[in-house]
């Protein structure tokens, strides 16, 4: 029998960033806007639910002087 899925992950673009990353080793945030196409504002929420919950980590870093978001 299947484990119920997290209501969380229920969201169709928390479950998009997911299989994404299930994917690849990380992801910056330029690279999960692209493949997702949401808008910055949006997929900054939803990256932040799913790392509240633990489901990611995000990591922020520069290169030079521009700001680099892992997730």
């Amino acid at each position: 029998m299947f484990k119920e899925l997290d209501p969380l992950l229920h969201s169709q673009l928390r479950l998009a960033v997911m299989s994404i990353l299930l994917s690849v080793e990380e992801a910056d945030f330029v690279y999960l806007k692209e493949k997702t196409e949401a808008t910055a504002g949006n997929l900054s929420v939803q990256i932040d639910k799913l790392n509240e919950a633990g489901y990611i980590q995000v990591e922020k870093s520069f290169v030079g002087k521009k700001a680099r978001t892992i997730r």
